[in-house]
């Protein structure tokens, strides 16, 4: 699975802890995403993460 995230977040000078406390995904979980590290994500990740 290919991802986005890092760009995202680089490009708005965000860290993994302000989008875990706002998006209340854990900071692990945003971590294995960011790293792409994850080989499947949750459909109601996904969902939380593009309605933030």
């Amino acid at each position: 699975m290919d991802n986005n995230l890092s760009m995202i977040i680089g490009g708005r000078l965000l860290n993994l802890s302000t989008i875990s406390r706002d998006t209340g995904i854990s900071r692990t979980t945003l971590a294995s995403i960011y790293y792409k590290r994850s080989k499947t994500v949750k459909l109601d990740t996904l969902t939380k993460l593009c309605d933030w």
